[in-house]
């Protein structure tokens, strides 16, 4: 994945400031996830336990996007 674009070392800082809120949101949405349904299951509601798995995971692939997105900006270009 290419940005097309050469961003400034304060673009990148603006950028990687505002993704690291994203992964922040993200991770807290996920220990959310994680103790909504802990107190679901532990209260004998089994059914939560599948559509919190899929949400958590949803988050994961947006943090791994991410992710790839900083090391992408973060390469040098050729």
């Amino acid at each position: 994945m290419t940005t097309g674009k050469i961003f400034t070392r304060e673009q990148r800082t603006t950028i990687i400031y505002g993704i690291l809120c994203i992964v922040l949101l993200l991770v807290v949405i996920q220990l959310w996830l994680l103790t909504a349904t802990m107190n679901a299951f532990l209260g004998g509601d089994q059914a939560i336990a599948f559509p919190t798995l899929l949400a958590s995971a949803f988050c994961l692939a947006l943090n791994l996007g991410l992710l790839r997105y900083v090391y992408t900006i973060e390469r040098p270009q050729a």
